[in-house]
């Protein structure tokens, strides 16, 4: 159902949007309430696309009428149906979330159940592990390079940052909906869990007996797993020994690494399908 906030200031239809700027706030409040948030156009329709369900849609008038087969194809009608679409000026939007909305598009998502490690390895052979990465921006790029570069699932430690909360949900386009992934339990123990799964688990980092990335990868195991590590030292003298090998792009110039964003691109680019055939 269509609703001018012009004509309401109703605190309870506005409750899942209002101080998106605090992260820590969201963090609890988005887990309570079993939410996350798809910004933009684009990134709607791929929730939408994906199966995921609307509890709400706040869109700027200018874009309702973009959205109007999203709204069919999510709710059954293009006003929303039942679901609430809060519609209002840009600045009226802005008001309420703290910020300036990518397109002019925000929808609050049912959170799914988590998934079970044993469902989203199933069948996998190219895995990427995320370890304590802390800022949203590089979990969203990392998710990315997942999905463009064929990774059949992530796997995301337990101080992870939330690959479904908005700025990771945003910078990702989406692609966080279309790659499998899990939160592990417990960690580095996890890195055995996947070795008894049949995955070798490779770390990236700098020791001194790690291979150049290129040259392992020129002939990989049937199963692998690749472990990235957090964006200021790296992954943890524990993990390093959990895994099965050591690994590291090259570098030059006396660069000794690369962020943790562009790194992921480049190990999955590596090891994607068909890379060492």
């Amino acid at each position: 159902m269509l609703i001018d906030l012009a004509d309401t200031h109703d605190e309870e239809l506005l409750a899942d949007y209002t101080r998106l700027t605090d992260v820590a706030l969201r963090k609890k409040l988005e887990t309570e309430r079993g939410l996350f948030m798809a910004e933009s156009t684009q990134v709607i329709r791929r929730a939408v696309g994906a199966g995921y369900r609307p509890r709400s849609f706040l869109l700027a008038r200018a874009w309702l009428d973009d959205l109007a087969d999203v709204l069919t194809a999510a709710t059954g009608r293009p006003d929303g149906g039942e679901v609430p679409v809060l519609v209002a000026s840009e600045d009226r939007l802005r008001q309420i979330t703290g910020f300036h909305l990518h397109r002019g598009a925000l929808a609050a998502m049912h959170r799914p159940a988590p998934a079970p490690l044993s469902d989203v390895v199933a069948g996998a052979r190219r895995v990427m592990v995320l370890e304590d990465i802390v800022d949203h921006t590089n979990v969203g790029a990392a998710f990315r390079s997942a999905a463009a570069l064929g990774m059949d699932a992530v796997l995301v430690t337990p101080s992870c940052a939330d690959p479904l909360y908005r700025r990771s949900v945003r910078v990702s386009m989406g692609t966080v909906f279309q790659v499998p992934w899990a939160r592990l339990e417990r960690w580095p123990e996890g890195a055995r869990l996947l070795a008894n799964l049949g995955f070798t688990v490779a770390a990236l980092a700098l020791t001194e007996d790690s291979l150049p990335l290129d040259r392992w990868a020129a002939d990989l195991p049937d199963r692998v797993a690749i472990v990235l590590g957090t964006e200021g030292d790296g992954l943890k003298r524990s993990t390093i020994a959990a895994c099965d090998v050591s690994v590291r792009i090259p570098m030059a110039n006396g660069v000794d690494s690369l962020n943790v964003a562009a790194a992921a691109a480049v190990a999955c680019y590596a090891i994607r399908p068909g890379a060492s055939d």
